[in-house]
């Protein structure tokens, strides 16, 4: 209102300046001395409306706490038949990750599959997969080199790659890639060691930004294991491996690759269930200080989701037994979207996803979990999204 007043008044001036009407009271003219010379009008610009921005804004303004819990949900349903994994999408959740019990035998059958397994045409479920190439990929058919053969090319050798890669994604409806590891080991005991893409922080930065750089404008990028778990000796499907190093060793080392890829564009940066002690007794995935230097420090404005929050009650650990525990804590920390690889009955793991859904808006609620929290959360899955069909 203040600024259309604004303007009715600026408009009534000016127009009595260009028509030379004297004040009331006054009978100075257009050329009387002192008077000023007319100064041609100006149209004040209003800032570009962002559509994305607004159509978020729209939705988010039309969802109860409930559905914003599902929303920073991506899940899993095994097999190929579309009508489990759909159901999930029915429920609210905003992604689903496919894994090698999801592919079928051909491009198009897949293409098919993540077709059917959609709901919402203005604002599609992120798909995503694991293909990194090398020894961990879920399509038969990509050929693209991995990281055991790129780490001793030319950086643009794994721009090439990942773009290849990225257009089969793409061209059978996958819309995310958690294929960028952005670790780093010259171990070569590490479990990690066969899928790093460079075996020192330079060399490593160097391939991670060209693998981001050959996967832009195709497939959304994912960096992961953040902080780096080419640092923490174990297997973090089944532990919680530790890292010795110090934050200003973290910063000298393991963080280049990152903030190499966080610089070329990646949308997504996955969150590890590893502890760098000096840093935070709590695992990355679950700490607010690993989230809070992914986004000051390293400058990450995107997504960031967790690993597989299943691989937390692998450990055998107490306190991370609690599913519904786990993922109030990963939410609250930073985390944007929670990822579960489930079985097809999540009850075989100790899981209810209208638990989680209930566990995480009960959490909102109690104040354990801010509302801007997780409206901030749903803010950025929801705009990634929406930018997957624009």
């Amino acid at each position: 209102m203040r600024s259309r007043l604004a303007l009715t008044i600026t408009a009534a001036v000016t127009a009595a300046l260009l028509c030379g009407c004297a004040a009331p009271g006054s009978s100075a003219g257009p050329n009387s001395p002192g008077a000023r010379p007319a100064s041609p009008s100006s149209t004040p610009t209003q800032p570009p409306v962002d559509p994305v921005a607004a159509f978020v804004e729209e939705r988010m303004s039309q969802m109860s706490l409930e559905q914003k819990a599902a929303a920073v949900l991506m899940l899993h349903a095994p097999g190929v038949d579309p009508a489990p994994t759909r159901s999930l999408v029915v429920q609210g959740v905003s992604g689903l990750i496919l894994m090698g019990d999801n592919v079928p035998a051909t491009p198009d059958e897949l293409t098919a599959l993540t077709a059917a397994v959609q709901v919402d045409a203005e604002l599609p479920a992120l798909i995503a997969i694991d293909e990194e190439g090398g020894d961990v990929q879920r399509l038969p058919w990509d050929t693209a080199p991995g990281a055991e053969t790129l780490r001793a090319e030319d950086p643009a050798a794994t721009t090439a790659a990942f773009a290849e890669r990225a257009a089969l994604l793409a061209a059978s409806g996958i819309t995310v890639n958690f294929g960028i590891v952005a670790d780093e080991t010259d171990d070569p005991d590490s479990f990690i060691a066969s899928r790093v893409l460079g075996t020192d922080p330079a060399a490593a930065g160097a391939r991670v930004a060209a693998a981001v750089t050959g996967e832009h404008g195709t497939v959304f990028s994912t960096l992961k294991h953040f902080p780096g778990h080419g640092q923490a000796p174990g297997d973090s499907h089944s532990s919680v491996p530790a890292a010795p190093l110090t934050l200003d060793e973290w910063r000298s080392g393991p963080a280049i690759p990152f903030g190499q890829g966080i610089g070329a564009g990646t949308e997504l940066v996955m969150t590890g269930h590893l502890i760098y002690a000096s840093v935070d007794a709590a695992p990355a995935s679950l700490s607010p200080e690993w989230h809070r230097i992914l986004r000051e420090e390293l400058g990450f404005e995107g997504v960031v989701v967790t690993d597989d929050m299943l691989m937390l009650q692998n450990n055998g650990l107490p306190e991370y037994a609690d599913p519904n525990e786990n993922a109030i804590r990963a939410l609250a920390s930073g985390a944007d979207l929670l990822l579960y690889v489930l079985p097809a009955d999540p009850a075989d793991v100790g899981i209810s996803v209208d638990g989680l859904i209930g566990a995480i808006a009960g959490a909102v609620s109690s104040g354990r979990i801010p509302e801007a929290r997780l409206d901030d959360a749903v803010e950025r899955v929801l705009t990634l999204r929406r930018a997957s069909i624009s």
